[in-house]
């Protein structure tokens, strides 16, 4: 099949790892970068790092940079035109993508570096020892351009109530999901630690990834003192890993300058499509914690953009950085839960540096496909709540018509929502629809929360922190449980 001179390719990808123990040796993220990009020069085939005209980073929480892309630059010894940086949300990496793959299709731009590293295990090691780190910043007045819009994410009734961490949001979607499946707690999760054992698994044969161990189901669902439980019904082992030093990299280009740079074609792995969406941005206005429509447009959308369907996909990576995410993904994506769908491992066990997992998952889909030839791929990201949404599909064969992207968002605005009552309005009976018991790093159960439905179908949210009903709580099913709330949102036993 002949090329098109302007296909976006990806021909050169890098990943790193730092597990040093020495804080005055450990390298700061754009360090980390730097090395991850050297690796997808090797990779690429190439003696010498490429002149980009754009270095272009996710957006990282370990350290303040300014514009990271611009140190980069400087220690690298690279001119580009212009450094950007990301908005947040682990959709990023591969928003990023599709963002660039647009403008090299559209003539204004040929080649990139995308790059995106974390720090924190260094960084919070160096807090509890009070030992300095001098990294560096960007000079004032060095402004990189941003790609993407930021989304509010958090309802202030949310906020109110203290609910604006993953670890509190995503068990709840889990409790959401095992009630419509008619699932006991005892069998839903004995189902998702054998997943999340899956996923241990793919992540000790990858030589990337950050734990190379492979855990029991047992291991995984049962609490221990390195295990301890968090968020009902997650312990330690179903959360995020973001206590990592990691960076990836990736180079890409339009295909004419893949063969000026002498990039073998072995090399090349192509972007066939790319779709942006999000939920409603609000937890509070989604019609179902069971559902995510946005996630099934959006991958509607790229698979027939692609010209494809689900089912002639060879090799996934769904994001996972809790096992309520790779259920929603996977159920509105039409895949079964048996089947392959990470290639890193997960970010409990591959690693997730904080919005930059993804790009670590794109590089090991070009690695995967490179081996697999004219099979296709797909990366879906996922940002906030399971909000956020970019998904890519991937292959070493050009796309027949073309590098295509879309962003369906008006048909998912159009889509139902709930309203969010208010603290007095809800006052009375309710019914639980979504729940989880917050607890200590002893392990004890401390505050129950509660997604509640009114009679009239509106949302209200409900909080405890009587140890009593905590602990009741995690025992039996308490969706569809009747419960009582108080004008102050207090939530009290039916």
């Amino acid at each position: 099949m002949s090329v098109d001179p302007r296909a976006p390719v990806i021909v050169g990808v890098g990943q790193i790892s730092q597990h040093t123990d020495n804080l005055d040796e450990a390298l700061d993220p754009s360090l980390l970068m730097c090395s991850a990009i050297g690796d997808a020069t090797v990779d690429a085939g190439l003696r010498s790092i490429p002149n980009p005209q754009s270095i272009r980073v996710v957006n990282l929480l370990t350290w303040r940079y300014g514009d990271p892309g611009f140190l980069i630059a400087q220690q690298l010894g690279l001119s580009p035109d212009e450094t950007a940086y990301t908005t947040m949300g682990g959709q990023s990496p591969q928003a990023l993508v599709n963002a660039t793959a647009d403008e090299i299709l559209a003539g204004q731009l040929d080649l990139a570096i995308l790059a995106g590293g974390e720090a924190r295990r260094t960084r919070v090691r160096a807090r509890k020892s009070e030992h300095e780190l001098h990294w560096p910043s960007a000079p004032d007045g060095q402004v990189p351009r941003t790609i993407g819009d930021d989304l509010v994410l958090n309802h202030p009734a949310e906020l109110e109530r203290g609910l604006m961490m993953p670890v509190q949001i995503y068990p709840m979607f889990e409790t959401a999901i095992r009630a419509r499946a008619g699932r006991s707690p005892e069998q839903h999760l004995e189902r998702i630690s054998e997943l999340w054992s899956r996923f241990s698994t793919v992540a000790a044969g990858n030589p990337a990834a950050w734990l190379q161990t492979s855990r029991t189901a047992e291991e995984i669902r049962t609490p221990s003192p390195s295990n301890r439980m968090v968020g009902l019904p997650y312990t330690k082992y179903m959360n995020s890993n973001n206590d990592v030093d990691m960076a990836a990299a990736v180079i890409m280009c339009s295909a004419e300058k893949a063969a000026a740079l002498g990039v073998p074609r072995d090399r090349w792995v192509f972007i066939h499509a790319g779709t942006d969406c999000h939920e409603h941005p609000f937890i509070s206005n989604r019609w179902s914690f069971a559902e995510t429509p946005a996630i099934q447009a959006g991958g509607q959308r790229a698979l027939a953009l692609a010209e494809c369907g689900i089912d002639d996909i060879a090799v996934v990576d769904l994001y996972s950085c809790f096992p309520s995410a790779v259920e929603l993904g996977a159920q509105s994506l039409g895949l079964d839960l048996d089947r392959q769908l990470t290639r890193t491992g997960g970010l409990s066990f591959a690693g997730g540096p904080w919005n930059n997992y993804v790009m670590h998952a794109i590089a090991t889909m070009v690695d995967d496909l490179r081996g697999k030839q004219g099979e296709r791929g797909l990366v879906w990201a996922n940002g906030g709540y399971v909000t956020k949404h970019s998904f890519g599909i991937y292959s070493t064969e050009p796309p027949a018509h073309g590098f295509r992207s879309a962003h369906p968002q008006e048909e998912i605005d159009s889509l139902p929502r709930r309203e969010l009552a208010t603290q007095v309005e809800a006052a009375g009976e309710a019914i639980i629809e979504a729940y989880t018991v917050m607890h200590t790093r002893e392990g004890e159960p401390e505050t129950a929360i509660a997604a509640c439905l009114l009679s009239d179908g509106r949302r209200a949210w409900g909080t405890s922190s009587d140890a009593g009903l905590a602990a009741a709580m995690c025992d039996g099913e308490w969706v569809g449980t009747r419960i009582v709330l108080t004008d102050a949102g207090d939530l009290l036993s039916g």
